[in-house]
């Protein structure tokens, strides 16, 4: 019985102890995922910033290749103007155009910063879709005749066309 009752205290004091020690390694493990967490969003936000930075960098330098083409094409079409005086209406689009740009880049640039600041201070996903950042830094062209602005079909004017299409289908006129 005495054998018996000492088993059963050891058993206990080394229950106890693993218990313990349990409770000490529950303790050390919460800590260190507590570490890894913070590690992660650390990285994270580290990525997001530098997405964010690379963005603007981009749009700086898109913007830098931009404005010298709509200055360049605008000073040709004025000069086509002089023989034909449609070519005014494309200079004046294109003086829209980089004037609606320049009138957004730098409120996009301060939205920009603005949010590189809340993923900072912690007060915003860091969520940026892949594609953000996936598309090929701007480069200027080394060949000044090549030609840098293609404009969509739709907003071509391409007066051969349309003089083809009336010669294709012509009016009826029959009384």
């Amino acid at each position: 019985m005495d054998n018996l009752s000492r088993d059963l205290d050891r058993a206990r004091g080394r229950r106890d102890a693993l218990a313990s020690e349990a409770t000490t390694l529950a303790a050390q493990i919460a800590e260190i995922e507590a570490r890894l967490s913070e590690e992660k969003k650390r990285r994270e936000r580290e990525r997001v910033l530098s997405e964010i930075e690379l963005i603007k960098t981009r749009i700086k330098q898109a913007a830098g290749a931009f404005a010298p083409v709509v200055d360049g094409l605008s000073r040709a079409v004025e000069s086509a103007a002089a023989v034909v005086p449609e070519a005014r209406e494309l200079n004046s689009f294109l003086v829209s155009v980089a004037t609606e740009v320049d009138s957004v880049l730098d409120p996009l640039l301060r939205e920009l910063d603005q949010r590189a600041d809340a993923v900072r201070s912690g007060h915003a996903a860091l969520d940026l879709p892949s594609s953000a950042v996936e598309a090929p830094p701007i480069e200027l062209p080394k060949d000044t005749n090549e030609r840098l602005l293609r404009f969509p079909a739709w907003l071509s004017r391409d007066k051969e066309a349309d003089k083809k299409e009336t010669a294709e289908k012509p009016h009826s006129t029959a009384a």
